[in-house]
């Protein structure tokens, strides 16, 4: 069977309309995509946030990078072709969380700029909220939460990123719109910045981030 675009005919214009679904629930959809080093505190900050969004009410899904590998996307690799794969597909199972009206939470390292580009353009500017949890190579080093830095010193984790494979910071021409400094806070007020900075973003009917 044939696999071309010829023969694919989506029915989006069938389906219930995202506002329709948004009402229901009370929400807005968003996705909220946090990236930085391994051991940095992203799966932290958005535990808490989840957390704390669900005591409110609100309807949520977190997408952890080792989740989605021990499952989804368990047939890739880390060369820089996988991840950028690795990046599009959870992209894509986010655009359609987010469009139910689900506020979901994203937590992989995204090492390069076009990959959260690319992430940017897939979910539409609307509904994506870029946060750069920021931490120094070496208090991830220190930290070592899952043992990675100590393997990856042994030469037991090839392409290990920040330290074999380059990890590329925000900068001007693609600027983060929340950056964690958790080298300097706690991941509670890591948790309570972010929150307070999604609160407009998901009330229904959404407003609008100029």
């Amino acid at each position: 069977m044939s696999e071309s675009p010829a023969n694919i005919h989506p029915t989006f214009q069938r389906l219930q309309s995202r506002e329709s679904k948004e009402r229901l629930i009370g929400q807005s959809g968003l996705v909220i995509w946090l990236f930085g080093l391994s051991g940095a505190g992203k799966s932290t900050i958005a535990e808490g946030l989840e957390k704390r969004l669900h005591a409110e009410g609100r309807l949520t899904q977190l997408l952890d990078g080792d989740n989605i590998r021990a499952g989804l996307n368990r047939n890739l690799g880390f060369s820089d072709a996988d991840r950028e794969e690795n990046i599009r597909r959870i992209a894509e199972v986010a655009k359609l969380h987010a469009q139910v009206g689900v506020v979901t939470l994203v937590s992989f390292i995204t090492p390069k700029r076009h990959f959260r580009q690319n992430a940017r353009a897939i979910i539409g500017a609307d509904d994506y909220f870029e946060v750069y949890v920021h931490c120094r190579f070496e208090t991830c080093e220190s930290r070592d939460v899952k043992g990675l830095y100590a393997k990856a010193k042994r030469g037991e984790i090839p392409q290990f990123t920040g330290r074999d494979s380059a990890f590329e910071t925000p900068d001007a021409s693609a600027p983060a719109d929340l950056v964690l400094e958790t080298d300097e806070e706690t991941a509670e007020a890591s948790v309570h910045r972010l929150h307070q900075a999604i609160l407009t973003r998901i009330r229904f009917p959404k407003t609008h981030h100029a």
